[in-house]
């Protein structure tokens, strides 16, 4: 207790081995989630404070421990960042960091959230028609064995409905570690007729395109293993 009587809480960002889990989780398998029936149902105001009447721009799909999200809302103030994160524990460590640096730095932070769920089912729940501006899928599962490539969270049902919430010249943005499934995401994303990638002077010129790599936690891991990242950009184009 203070001198003058108030309580003293030292606020410490959560410790990520207290939140472990397996890295792989089947999207396909009947997970407890609960989700908006409309995108309009969801009150986001329990996510972010300060949201009013606007909408989340940028999603993050498959957030991991959150750390490309954190630089989202440090290099993007103005925009509202939503993770999502099917992982239970790891979803939770998201939540708790969030919580720690809206303490820890009072005004900022207020414009990222983690939700868990299930992405590959429920995205439209959450997102209106052409609400988002950048969709992001860093170090995504690879789902090496064939019979599972159908839970790849590229696929071409799954762009149709990425397409259905991105603007008119909204962006996707692929990092992957794995050549065959840098080959594989960029293949059925240029066959969309949704879609046209960057060619590498656009990508260069994108103000995060220093930010991908190394910003989540799976990119600083493959860093340090010194593993090759491969990037690709794509923009929803009108055909």
């Amino acid at each position: 207790m203070d001198t003058d009587g108030s309580s003293s809480v030292t606020v410490k960002l959560p410790q990520k081995r207290f939140y472990r889990q397996r890295a792989h989780s089947n999207p396909i398998a009947d997970h407890s989630f609960d989700y908006p029936v409309r995108p309009e149902d969801y009150d986001w105001s329990q996510q972010y404070p300060t949201i009013g009447d606007r909408r989340v721009e940028f999603a993050d799909i498959g957030c991991g421990y959150g750390g490309f999200l954190v630089t989202l809302g440090e290099l993007y103030p103005d925009k509202f960042s939503v993770g999502m994160e099917i992982r239970v524990k790891v979803s939770d460590y998201v939540m708790d960091r969030i919580q720690a640096l809206r303490k820890l730095h009072e005004g900022k932070y207020q414009n990222i959230a983690c939700i868990r769920t299930n992405a590959m089912k429920y995205l439209v729940n959450y997102f209106q028609k052409e609400q988002l501006e950048k969709m992001f899928f860093l170090y995504p599962d690879p789902h090496f064995k064939r019979a599972k490539h159908k839970w790849r969270i590229i696929n071409q049902a799954l762009l149709s409905e990425y397409s259905y919430v991105l603007r008119e010249g909204g962006l996707i943005y692929t990092v992957t570690d794995v050549k065959d499934l840098h080959e594989w995401m960029c293949a059925h994303i240029t066959h969309h007729p949704a879609f046209e990638r960057l060619n590498d002077a656009e990508v260069q010129q994108d103000v995060l395109s220093d930010k991908l790599l190394d910003s989540s936690e799976e990119g600083k891991k493959v860093t340090r293993n010194n593993g090759d990242k491969f990037v690709a950009i794509f923009r929803k184009v009108t055909k």
